[in-house]
């Protein structure tokens, strides 16, 4: 591309659809593009990179000049019967729309890219040899969570320190864990809601597991035989951000890309 072209809409999503194909997310997902008031092809002024659609961001985008949204989770999640602002889901597509700015989301097919949202937890916490925890039929290099190993093994309190100060966490909920338990070497984890895979993580030996949106059933059944730990579901998948900024940035080094600041985290802690 030469200087004197610009960088299109379809060119932004892209370079996101090569690095997390939409053939990757889960049946029942729905990656890729929520809204585009005007062509693919049109001129992209400025990109705004959240993990969830709101009203906020989509002022923010306006204000900011960018007239693409890239989210984790989709904007358009349920069918939408009507439209007339009654929900933030309403009032955010409404203030697209009328405001020409688009969205596109990558939210399971990023979970599922071989250096997708769970690949960059683990780095962050500095796991070594990672795999894929649930890979995709015949694709062992692509699906849901990694499971890898501390080069040096962590005391359990150690650990955990680690995981909230990576994750942003405030406070965990976490499990016992097997009983004399000291330390923590293998480590698996998945973002988002994972909780059902923590008998993969069991069967494969890892020490602990890490994810959100875990049910308490789950505490109850698996609790003792791993440490368990449930960070909530913003602090599991806040780094979308930096990774679709980091996607985008390579390609295009000099175009407007901006993380949202006006998004917070729903859940409060007291």
């Amino acid at each position: 591309m030469s200087a004197k072209q610009s960088v299109t809409l379809a060119d932004i999503v892209g370079c996101i659809e090569d690095f997390a194909s939409p053939g990757l997310q889960e049946k029942w997902d729905n990656t890729g593009w929520q809204l585009c008031p005007h062509s693919p092809s049109s001129p992209c002024t400025g990109v705004m990179l959240c993990l969830d659609v709101t009203p906020e961001v989509v002022a923010e985008a306006e204000a900011e000049g960018c007239n693409l949204i890239i989210s984790h989770h989709p904007l358009i999640f349920k069918g939408l019967r009507q439209i007339t602002g009654a929900s933030p889901v309403e009032r955010a597509v409404i203030s697209a729309i009328s405001g020409g700015i688009a969205v596109y989301s990558s939210h399971t097919a990023l979970d599922s890219a071989s250096l997708g949202v769970s690949h960059k937890l683990g780095t962050m916490l500095g796991l070594e040899d990672m795999s894929v925890l649930a890979p995709q039929p015949g694709s062992p290099l692509t699906g849901l969570g990694v499971i890898g190993r501390f080069v040096a093994p962590l005391t359990t309190d150690a650990f955990i320190h680690r995981v909230k100060e990576v994750y942003g966490a405030p406070v965990i909920r976490r499990s016992a864990g097997p009983e004399g338990m000291t330390e923590v070497s293998r480590v698996a984890l998945c973002s988002g809601s994972g909780g059902e895979f923590v008998g993969t993580a069991i069967g494969k030996e890892a020490d602990a597991y890490i994810t959100s949106d875990t049910r308490y059933h789950d505490f109850v059944d698996f609790g003792k035989k791993i440490l368990m730990i449930d960070t909530g579901h913003f602090e599991s998948e806040i780094c979308t951000k930096s990774i679709f900024s980091a996607i985008i940035s390579e390609k295009f080094p000099t175009f407007a890309v901006r993380q949202s600041r006006a998004e917070q985290n729903p859940v409060r802690y007291v």
